[in-house]
């Protein structure tokens, strides 16, 4: 058994992240936190910086809240470690990938981590769109891929959906659950590959009938929120819930899934597209379906 996975034996593990942004920069965080070592990699020393600063912020607010004890994350930033280098990654137990959702930039990425990592490395994607099975069609080993879909953001979001790929193998999906579970993920479980898996084509279809509901003024979209909040407990608003997103994102997202399953419920409306090309698309622009 591989060194990431000895039971109650002390040893380090070690997890290289692709990607520096809001995600990787979240799951580099809280896998620090939970004693794995960390190699934070990206393309530019400027992303770098801007991922790691934001790990030391969120963490200054965890120590504020009394939520983190100011030695504990002192000792998890210590074991994070920045580079521009993949090949950094070499000896990594597991890899997740966090980058852009296109699907070629997802496929160099993997190509030279298929040559470069361990025999027994997971090699795990973040995509929330995607097919696994289309990001490891490009390895010699697509056993060993698997999603690791965390949510945003990371360190306070307690879901993560695993993605079987269509030839992954129980043991990298077992090793992705551990791997996951150890960073205080409850985990659920999406067997077949479809685009999309089970979270993103939930709230693709909801977003994308709810910006329908608006554009056609059948409500407003406090009123459409509104209703999903209290009729159906929801915690934020499908149109609430673009703006954080970003409706770009989304709009990335419903797009994927509606190529590969050409469902029309994943047709996104013009006013989704519009918005975006205008620059309105949450939260991060100032504006979305709301002002911020």
């Amino acid at each position: 058994m591989d060194s990431a996975y000895q039971g109650s034996r002390t040893v380090a593990r070690k997890l290289a992240v692709i990607g520096a942004g809001l995600m990787g920069s979240g799951i580099a965080q809280v896998s620090a936190q939970a004693g794995w070592d960390v190699v934070l990699r990206d393309v530019t020393d400027e992303a770098l910086t801007r991922g790691t600063d934001g790990i030391k912020a969120s963490y200054d607010k965890f120590v504020a809240k009394g939520k983190l004890e100011a030695k504990d994350a002192e000792a998890a930033l210590g074991r994070i470690s920045t580079t521009t280098d993949l090949d950094a990654c070499a000896d990594a137990d597991v890899v997740v990938e966090a980058v852009f959702e296109k699907l070629e930039v997802k496929h160099e990425i993997f190509r030279t981590l298929d040559k470069l990592v361990r025999e027994d490395t997971v090699l795990a994607s973040n995509t929330s769109a995607i097919p696994i099975t289309k990001i490891a069609a490009v390895t010699e080993r697509p056993e060993r891929v698997v999603g690791t879909h965390f949510f945003s953001p990371v360190p306070m979001m307690q879901l993560c959906e695993l993605v079987r790929g269509y030839k992954t193998s129980d043991e990298t999906l077992a090793k992705a659950r551990e791997f996951a579970e150890s960073v205080g993920k409850t985990c659920i479980v999406v067997n077949r590959d479809v685009a999309g898996f089970v979270t993103t084509r939930l709230i693709c279809a909801l977003v994308v009938e709810a910006a329908k509901l608006y554009e056609s003024g059948v409500a407003s979209a406090e009123d459409i929120d509104l209703a999903c909040k209290l009729g159906f407990g929801h915690a934020m608003g499908p149109l609430a819930t673009a703006d954080l997103t970003g409706v770009d994102i989304l709009l990335h997202a419903t797009s994927n899934i509606y190529t590969e399953s050409q469902d029309e419920k994943f047709a996104a409306p013009e006013l989704m597209r519009r918005m975006v090309d205008a620059g309105d698309i949450g939260r991060k622009s100032g504006q979305g379906f709301y002002e911020h």
